[in-house]
């Protein structure tokens, strides 16, 4: 699937404030390496539906298994371990024995230290590694698990590590056998232990959104092979959301364009974002908030929601909102199956010019029948000249007023607001009388 940065950042993905994004929201990796290897997975939205199945057999069976997995490989083993390979030591003896040994382990008595902490350290890492293999050995579903116990099991035949294997946990490893196991790491073993490294860097990305399913009830998705776009989901929700209000959604070939009204605050945002979210963690395999879902594989999402001027280029919102719409038309004309999100389409310009430049773009983009899209406008008044067209849904969230107080329902309604409620809310917010109550000042 095709994203650019903005979208990433439309759909809270990653942002600056990293504490408000869904990566931080998915994280429950131990390893500073895992954590980087959940942001490559989730800046990586997969292309197919086979890679994206296999994410999903390796995170329900890591769901099974999860607390068998030993927990003893902590962020700090790893660091000692790669913080070996970059440490110059003194040369290690060449057929190390109970002289030389004691000999380097006097003359060279910082460097010994190091080799032992580090080695101690190997020693619990590779037999854990066997431990998690041992594990995953009995799934023969997933690809991505078969080739991590594949790995694990090829590297540990070596001679010297069956030997180190075979150590009980309570040996008191002599001088010679660190000096010895120091310097086959070092000179024979270094770019393997990286590769397994980054093997656990994985695993432990991957048991972080098994983590994340099982905490919040997360479903997998179903995807249709069918070449037309489709989303039939039941039930779901913006992931980020405490209190969440679900949604239905059905947008397919016939239907494939959703004209979405409301009030301010009456959540046109939250269900764009909500729709932009799910589908996009569904394509990295996560699970998503719902209670049912099916979709076709999108080749693309491209949002237009969080637009911003230039001052440093010159270029005003309003130019920005069209370059955007100019980079989606130029997208979307490619055949394949993208899925558009625009909220609040030109708020840059006057009333007249937004509603021209949204109906001109509306009438060009419903003729895309390959694409799903989702746009939000304030303009009600445009509604009534795309009604002739049979392929976009109508739709909007009420709001009502009590005691001139604001009630938001938040529920999807067929049809088109007609809501005006900017003034009501000026007047709520006090901003009206504190208006009334300003003197005249004389010049």
């Amino acid at each position: 699937m095709q994203v650019d940065k903005t979208t990433l950042q439309d759909i809270s993905i990653f942002l600056t404030d990293e504490t408000q994004s869904v990566f931080y929201y998915l994280n429950r990796t131990k390893t500073n390496g895992g954590r980087e290897h959940l942001r490559r997975i989730l800046s990586n939205p997969l292309n197919n539906i086979a890679a994206i199945e296999d994410v999903q057999k390796t995170i329900k069976h890591l769901l099974e298994v999860h607390h068998l997995l030993p927990e003893t490989i902590t962020n700090g083993t790893i660091m000692v371990i790669e913080s070996f390979f970059e440490t110059a030591t003194d040369s290690y003896p060449t057929h190390p024995n109970a002289v030389n040994s004691l000999t380097y382990k006097i003359i060279s008595a910082p460097d010994f230290s190091i080799t032992k902490y580090s080695t101690t350290h190997f020693v619990g890492f590779i037999k854990d590694l066997v431990l998690i293999a041992e594990i995953l050995s009995n799934n023969n579903d997933s690809q991505l698990i078969q080739s991590w116990y594949g790995l694990i099991n090829t590297m540990v035949k070596r001679p010297v590590l069956q030997t180190v294997l075979h150590w009980p946990a309570d040996k008191k490893v002599s001088n010679i056998e660190v000096l010895w196991l120091g310097a086959y790491l070092k000179q024979h073993f270094k770019q393997q232990t990286l590769e397994l490294i980054d093997l656990y860097n994985r695993l432990d990305a991957y048991t972080s959104m098994a983590m994340v399913s099982k905490e919040y009830a997360l479903i997998f998705p179903t995807f249709n092979a069918a070449t037309e776009p489709l989303i039939r989901a039941k039930g779901f929700y913006h992931l980020l959301l405490q209190v969440p209000v679900c949604y239905d959604v059905l947008l397919d070939k016939t239907t494939n364009f959703m004209f979405l009204t409301g009030a301010n605050m009456a959540g046109k945002s939250t269900f764009i974002k909500s729709v932009g979210t799910s589908i996009y963690l569904a394509h990295i395999g996560m699970g998503v908030p719902a209670e049912s879902m099916e979709l076709s594989l999108f080749e693309g999402l491209l949002t237009n929601i969080q637009v911003e001027d230039n001052i440093l280029k010159g270029e005003s919102y309003f130019f920005n909102e069209v370059k955007r719409i100019k980079r989606t038309v130029e997208k979307i004309s490619d055949g394949r199956r993208w899925l558009i999100l625009i909220d609040e389409l030109f708020k840059g310009t006057n009333v007249q010019d937004a509603m021209k430049c949204s109906i001109a773009v509306i009438e060009g983009l419903h003729k895309i029948n390959n694409a799903i899209f989702i746009l939000s406008t304030h303009l009600y008044e445009i509604a009534e000249p795309l009604q002739k067209y049979q392929n976009i849904d109508f739709r909007y969230f009420e709001t009502s007023v009590e005691n001139d107080q604001l009630v938001f329902s938040y529920q999807l309604q067929k049809g088109v607001s007609n809501d005006r409620l900017g003034y009501l809310i000026l007047k709520r917010e006090g901003v009206v009388k504190m208006l009334d109550k300003l003197q005249q000042t004389e010049r």
